[in-house]
């Protein structure tokens, strides 16, 4: 593939790219098959409907396609995991407008094929002044303020991140990795995944003069076919290509923000922009039956409370229930509640907050926690109170992807700007979206942010902390500590649950990874009280059952989550997209004779 070429490139239909599902499955199992398996009849994805990507010299799995053959095309060139997952981030933030970014942050969980392992958090900032009650008015209430406008963006981490990352394992030039981002913004063919977001979101993209310009013509959102022509982010990234982190947090890009921020309100400084950065951390590293599941600490939640549902879950003979039965989804339900239960009053940014992680993550809290789990009655959350001792007192948008080489280094990459197309601002002259990562603090403890997590005062807004993340980024290693399972997913709160399913779909019932994808997705956060199941993903006597046991049951219209996964089965990657988003994974037929570690 010509990189220089790849912005002129339009993506094929969805239904050319993926195997769609749809339609019923077979009413009755074929001899032999295990119908502890089976999903409920009407969902919409049967299994064998979507068909994986395969092969053995690297993989990338991620939602756009084009972003996925940039990747797949460092990998060609002798570039190893790592110089692909920049590339891929890069790319991302011009052909997935909605979630990739320059203007946001994230986490990124790597396995390098000699057994190093690390953790980079490159989440987002509070500026320097913002306060505690920012986003309460006059009577103590919270404000629409966190969610859109200038006040509701952190401190872009992004870029700090994949300089970060880069510095310490990539191994082609840093510039050769952002110019195919470059060359995209310079100008792509809407495609269909593209033109569908846009329409969505039409009454969105005109609420900020600088994002409507951009992303609209006159007002009317970009259909398939047209050009997006992305001039100033082109111009940003050049400047991160050739003077690399400096471009981006110093010189001119960090005085367009500062502009931008004095312009509509907000708090981000060239002061705040040069006092960032990216964090390598220790991975919370959990046993799961002979597995080593590796996974994001604090500020990401995601890997101490996958961590916690997992060790409950342990507990019980999970292979032999039926799949997505009534015991099994109770179990998934009250072990998430328990979990979430002390997520949201525990955990924050670490450098601010002392954090239980390896207690809640212990096999002896997950006993003390499934000892109080009945077989056959749901707990109502208000009598599930956090497992820890006392709380800390006072004192969906995102994307994915996962990375494989030759060689067995793996990368999963969690990143967002939290909502969708972020707080809504483009920076102008700098043609990239903010954030609004501030609602992910705490604004009032006990009130829900936009994603309906209840939070306490551990996650509280402070100048130069980390908001609370659910992001999980997981690599899954097997017995004998071989790379069994990259993946990862966008979501909001509903990540870490998407993600466990995704690890026990492929741990515990051995699935395939085009079947652990589809298969239909489960979500319990403490609070509301609520089991969340997407539309037709329980047969209707499942349902009714779970009631009968207490449950208050909520069908989900529409997708969970876009989970990507590369699964390794004897010495072969196989790669699927989520089909509820419509990426892509590509394969790497062949790599380029070079360094590939």
């Amino acid at each position: 593939m010509n990189l220089r070429l790849a912005a002129l490139i339009p993506l094929v239909p969805l239904t050319a790219v993926l195997v769609s599902g749809g339609g019923a499955a077979p009413a009755a199992a074929p001899a032999g098959q295990d119908t502890t398996r089976l999903f409920a009849p009407a969902w919409e994805y049967p299994r064998g409907s979507i068909a994986p990507v395969r092969s053995t010299a690297g993989m990338v799995a991620t939602t756009d396609r084009v972003a996925s053959e940039v990747g797949a095309e460092i990998l060609r060139r002798g570039g190893n995991a790592v110089d692909a997952a920049v590339a891929t981030h890069f790319a991302l933030a011009v052909v997935n407008p909605e979630a990739g970014n320059i203007g946001g942050g994230g986490f990124m969980v790597v396995r390098m094929a000699d057994g190093t392992t690390a953790a980079l958090d490159f989440r987002e900032m509070a500026p320097g002044r913002a306060t505690r009650d920012m986003f309460l008015d006059a009577a103590g209430n919270v404000t629409e303020r966190s969610v859109e406008g200038h006040l509701a963006a952190g401190v872009p981490g992004s870029v700090a991140g994949m300089w970060e990352a880069h510095r310490r394992f990539g191994r082609l030039p840093w510039a050769e990795l952002v110019l195919p981002a470059v060359h995209l913004a310079e100008g792509v063919v809407v495609h269909q995944r593209l033109a569908e977001s846009f329409y969505r979101n039409r009454k969105a993209l005109v609420k900020n003069a600088e994002t409507m310009r951009i992303f609209t013509r006159r007002g009317e959102p970009l259909r398939v076919g047209d050009r997006l022509v992305q001039a100033d982010l082109a111009a940003t990234l050049q400047r991160i290509a050739s003077s690399g982190k400096d471009g981006f947090y110093a010189g001119r890009t960090a005085e367009l923000v500062e502009a931008e921020m004095r312009r509509g309100g907000g708090l981000i400084t060239q002061r705040d922009m040069a006092a960032y950065k990216a964090v390598w951390r220790d991975p919370v590293r959990v046993r799961y039956r002979g597995h080593e599941v590796i996974s994001m600490p604090p500020p990401s939640s995601g890997g101490p409370t996958m961590g916690a549902m997992l060790k409950i879950l342990e507990g019980y003979d999970l292979p032999r229930m039926r799949y997505l039965g009534p015991e099994h989804v109770h179990l998934f339900a009250e072990a998430s509640r328990r979990a979430y239960a002390d997520r949201n009053a525990y955990l924050a940014d670490p450098d601010f907050v002392p954090q239980p992680t390896a207690r809640m993550v212990s096999d002896a809290h997950a006993a003390a926690r499934r000892a109080t789990i009945r077989r056959d009655r749901a707990t109502p959350s208000a009598q599930v109170a956090p497992g820890l001792g006392a709380p800390p007192t006072e004192g969906t948008e995102t994307t994915h992807y996962s990375i494989m080489d030759a060689r067995g280094n793996a990368v999963a990459v969690t990143t967002t700007i939290n909502s969708l197309y972020g707080n809504l601002v483009t920076v102008a002259g700098a043609g990239f979206l903010l954030n609004n990562e501030m609602d992910d603090f705490t604004s009032k403890p006990g009130v829900p942010n936009q994603f309906g997590l209840v939070q306490g005062a551990a996650n509280a807004i402070a100048p130069g902390k980390r908001m609370l993340s659910a992001m999980t980024p997981t690599i899954v290693l097997d017995p004998s500590g071989r790379v069994k399972l990259v993946t990862g997913t966008p979501g909001g709160s509903t990540i870490i649950t998407s993600i466990v399913q995704q690890v026990s779909n492929v741990v515990d019932f051995g699935m395939d990874v085009a079947t652990a994808t589809s298969a239909p997705r489960l979500h319990h956060q403490h609070l509301p009280d609520s089991l969340r199941f997407e539309r037709r993903g329980l047969d209707p006597a499942t349902v009714s059952r779970l009631r009968a046991m207490g449950h208050a049951m909520a069908e989900r219209q529409g997708f969970q989550g876009d989970v990507q996964s590369i699964l390794v089965t004897n010495g072969a990657m196989t790669a699927v997209a989520d089909p509820r988003r419509g990426g892509a994974a590509v394969g790497v037929a062949e790599v380029a004779t070079g360094v590939v570690q």
